[in-house]
């Protein structure tokens, strides 16, 4: 990776003015480096990785370990962070890599057909990670629109786009929350188990499952799905528990836990979900879904006790205060995760030890990297609640995006589609050229947890 004397981004690094933004320029540079562990050897039909929600918490640590397995020096494949930029992005979280020349920063909106097909067109993409999602269950609450459109209408541009660029490779980042709620004398639930989603935010993540689902079916886009439990550690926005409880207790305030706090989570380190979706990508079989799971089951309650004990706080009486608990809180998540550890993953850090360094890295950046977060660290977010728009004006906007892709695709049936023996279409020079299969091959196709 890049030292501290880097001397930033690359004239061409940044595809659209964006501006400095939610933290100083230089704290990168003050910041420790944090990667994952695995190894493999360059898969010879990857060339360049797009990763969407790029300037957010998963892809900083994610995109680390694809560029040290490219072998840097050879360019065996570029990075691509595609990022809107929005409330909980901040361009820190990508700095360190701005100097290697595969890597490149493109600012697009996943709903946006005419971004997605820009970027995938400029850098020759041939494999996606999607990670951009509105994530932050407690707004689902208040502003549900906002999540269908960015985890439903959003994941459908990229599967439609991906489609037209004949993409080799489409990795769906999705989350436990999609199984729903598991009693505690249940089995920990597999892949194939019934989706049966609770709030906003894991059905926009459901459906989105669907969609994939579907373009595999239906298109045989080749697809892979990831479900992880909580994933945590240094650089996620503070919105989230441990991070912003952290901020609150570095600022001599009390945690507030919804309900009774005996809720639990199954937590994983960052580094070890990174090592998870780097398996997948070099291991996984396409067409399958993995379930990333965690041995570390914790409470609210638990967790709150740790980090006080971080803190050198004992008297806990003193720091935790209750709420009145969200419309619907799952009392647990749990997945078994035995079918990705076959494939050689494992969990490797501690919770007390991740929970430590995460502590650390918030206690010494957080508030810095993030700028002005006072208006996330109350009990329950502020939520403007969603614009009402007109119907002439939503059809118009809906008919644009529909042109939009209508001229994609009669661009991909004018285009010449050369088949092999079986009647597959194979791509061609042209990105736009759709792939294709014949119905024999449809018939067989099928997205299992098997």
């Amino acid at each position: 990776m890049a030292d501290s004397d880097s001397q930033g981004p690359k004239p061409d690094a940044v595809h659209k003015f964006v501006p400095e933004r939610l933290g100083a320029t230089e704290l990168w540079k003050e910041a420790p480096i944090f990667m994952g562990t695995t190894k493999f050897d360059p898969l010879p039909d990857v060339g360049t990785i797009m990763i969407t929600g790029g300037a957010g918490f998963m892809y900083d640590l994610h995109s680390s370990t694809p560029i040290e397995a490219a072998k840097i020096d050879e360019l065996e494949y570029r990075i691509v962070c595609f990022d809107k930029l929005d409330y909980c992005a901040t361009l820190n979280n990508h700095r360190i890599l701005d100097a290697y020349a595969n890597f490149s920063f493109f600012q697009g909106d996943i709903a946006s057909p005419a971004d997605v097909t820009e970027c995938l067109e400029k850098y020759q993409i041939d494999t996606i990670f999607h990670f951009a999602a509105q994530s932050h269950v407690d707004l689902s609450f208040g502003n549900s629109y906002s999540f269908t459109a960015t985890n439903v209408y959003g994941t459908h541009v990229m599967l439609e786009c991906a489609k037209a660029a004949a993409i080799r490779r489409f990795v769906h980042i999705s989350t436990d929350e999609v199984y729903g709620e598991v009693d505690e004398a249940s089995e920990d639930l597999m892949e194939s188990s019934i989706l049966a989603p609770t709030n906003p935010y894991a059905a926009s993540k459901a459906a989105a499952e669907m969609l994939v689902n579907a373009y595999w079916k239906s298109f045989k886009l080749p697809v892979m799905i990831a479900r992880s439990n909580n994933v945590y550690g240094p650089h996620q926005y503070p919105e989230k528990v441990i991070p912003k409880f952290t901020c609150l207790l570095e600022r001599g305030q009390k945690v507030v836990l919804h309900g009774d706090g005996k809720h639990t989570r199954r937590y994983l380190y960052a580094g070890d979900s990174v090592d998870a979706f780097d398996t997948i990508l070099h291991r996984g079989s396409i067409g399958q879904i993995y379930n990333i799971g965690s041995a570390d089951e914790i409470s609210n309650l638990a967790l709150c006790s740790k980090l006080l004990k971080e803190f050198g706080l004992l008297e806990t009486g003193n720091w935790i205060s209750h709420s009145q608990d969200r419309p619907f809180n799952d009392r647990r998540y749990a997945v078994n995760g035995q079918k990705l550890c076959d494939l050689g993953w494992q969990q490797k850090t501690p919770f007390d030890k991740g929970l430590k360094i995460t502590v650390d890295w918030y206690r010494n950046y957080g508030e810095r990297w993030w700028g002005n977060i006072d208006h996330i660290l109350g009990t329950f977010p502020v939520v403007k609640p969603p614009p009402l728009v007109p119907e002439q004006k939503l059809r118009a906007g809906l008919d644009s995006d529909l042109d939009s892709m209508l001229n994609d695709e009669r661009r991909a049936i004018q285009a010449p589609r050369p088949t092999s023996a079986n009647g597959v279409y194979k791509a061609t020079d042209d990105k736009h050229a759709a792939l294709r299969v014949n119905d024999e091959t449809l018939s067989r196709s099928t997205l299992d947890g098997h």
